[in-house]
């Protein structure tokens, strides 16, 4: 599935390329993923986020995981939503992180990746979004502050950029507690698994 992002988005002065395509993200944009979001915000900062507590060891939400492409096709831009509680019993979404490609910032990308993500969990049926970010940046698409009073983070954290989204009415009212993460764990490889591999990895040395 794709997402429309029209050149008429683009606010830059010029653009001659095609403008970016988003869609879901697939198993061969990971790998660039990384690369952008070390690109973006340096390897050890990010996974230093107490927001990265909730993300590490867990897959995104299903059809919550968008990448977007130029047009040579490598990715320019990534956001992936996941699955938390917004305290005990409370599901909602994580967002983040949301970075974009140094050569394509300032062009209306990240703002139509926040759209495309907020419309597809509003569709998909979910009742709320946090996120820890730049609170004027993410006021335009409602975020707002007031919402995760009562809500804690893994870690220490900036009470001012720790923003919640209501896609239903109501849905973080009185929330209160520790955000925890739910999404579905990535599987490990079993100890037979490892030394199978190790000695197939072996063996192939040898030859």
């Amino acid at each position: 599935m794709t997402y429309t992002f029209a050149a008429a988005d683009i606010t830059a002065p010029v653009v001659t390329a095609p403008a970016p395509v988003i869609s879901l993200e697939t198993s061969a944009d990971i790998a660039q993923r990384e690369a952008l979001l070390d690109l973006a915000f340096g390897r050890a900062a990010r996974l230093a986020k107490p927001s990265e507590r909730l993300r590490e060891g867990r897959l995104p939400a299903k059809g919550l995981a968008f990448a977007a492409h130029g047009a040579d096709g490598r990715v320019v831009g990534t956001l992936r939503l996941w699955h938390v509680t917004a305290g005990p019993a409370r599901p909602a979404l994580l967002l983040g992180p949301l970075a974009i490609h140094p050569w394509f910032r300032s062009m209306g990308l990240g703002a139509a990746m926040m759209t495309t993500a907020i419309c597809e969990a509003s569709r998909l049926g979910h009742g709320a979004i946090l996120l820890v970010g730049d609170a004027p940046y993410y006021a335009r698409f409602g975020f707002d502050a007031t919402l995760t009073e009562g809500l804690w983070l893994p870690g220490a954290f900036d009470r001012n950029r720790f923003l919640g989204l209501e896609l239903t009415p109501g849905a973080l009212s009185g929330a209160r507690g520790l955000v925890s993460a739910t999404g579905e764990e990535i599987a490990s490889p079993s100890l037979t698994e490892l030394i199978v591999r190790e000695e197939e990895g072996a063996l192939k040395r040898i030859a």
